[in-house]
């Protein structure tokens, strides 16, 4: 079983990604977290190396190839905006999911993670997803926002992580029956 999480940051893709994998016995591959281990591989701040990538594609693609092979072993649940893409291209199947959200939403939650302030946390969040769209455009004709690559569009605004999991797992369980 292979389910892919994609979504806009502050969409509530990494805690339902960890229910989800916990409830199906599943692991959980963040691509978010091979990225940062690639940004301290090479001693940069994840900011710097955000900004490297919009000028050098071979880290997108080293990190995309990497959720690529883990999409082909299947069985795991695979968060990150391209998972859904990177499964498509490792032709593997699987449940493709797109959480989406409200901006508001979006910077306060991330805003209560990480601290700072909700103005400032949406001015950031709106500059990656202009940065990650631009760069997915430039390297693979991409637009992850596309709702019709997805199997499973769920809009997380008021809703709990478990309401949003248990959707999922509920679907998944439909699709690959034991």
């Amino acid at each position: 079983m292979l389910i892919t999480i994609s979504g806009l940051p502050g969409s509530g893709k990494t805690t339902v990604a960890r229910l989800v994998a916990r409830e199906l016995s599943l692991e959980h591959v963040y691509a978010g977290d091979i990225f940062r281990r690639q940004a301290e591989q090479h001693g940069l701040s994840l900011g710097d190396y955000l900004r490297r990538a919009e000028i050098d594609p071979s880290i997108d693609r080293d990190l995309d190839e990497q959720v690529k092979t883990r999409a082909a072993e299947g069985n795991a649940v695979l968060e990150g905006r391209l998972a859904g893409f990177m499964a498509d291209q490792a032709e593997a199947p699987a449940l493709k999911v797109f959480l989406d959200c409200s901006e508001a939403v979006r910077a306060e939650r991330i805003t209560g993670r990480e601290g700072g302030a909700t103005a400032e946390r949406l001015r950031e969040i709106q500059a990656r997803e202009a940065s990650d769209r631009r760069r997915y455009r430039d390297i693979y004709g991409v637009d992850y926002h596309d709702r019709d690559r997805y199997d499973l569009v769920i809009e997380t605004d008021g809703h709990t992580p478990e309401e949003l999991a248990r959707q999922i797992v509920e679907t998944a369980r439909s699709r690959f029956p034991r």
